[in-house]
């Protein structure tokens, strides 16, 4: 009989990267933190044309991700 710790290791490390939680997360934040800059940035209109969809992509990838398994 195994370990059931060890059954969610092996399982953690069977999931793609794009299903992990952690980096994921990471992804989320740096998506928000660019949405922000390019909010904030003076210089190119195309960048503060698109920051609110940034900021929006970053914010929902955040809510779904936060819901995946540990």
């Amino acid at each position: 009989m195994t370990n059931p710790q060890e059954m969610t290791h092996a399982a953690r490390q069977k999931r793609p990267f794009f299903l992990r939680r952690g980096p994921m997360e990471n992804i989320a934040t740096v998506l928000i933190a660019a949405g922000f800059l390019m909010l904030f940035q003076p210089f190119l209109l195309a960048l503060y044309t698109y920051s609110l969809a940034m900021l929006l992509a970053g914010t929902v990838l955040f809510i779904i991700v936060s819901k995946f398994p540990e």
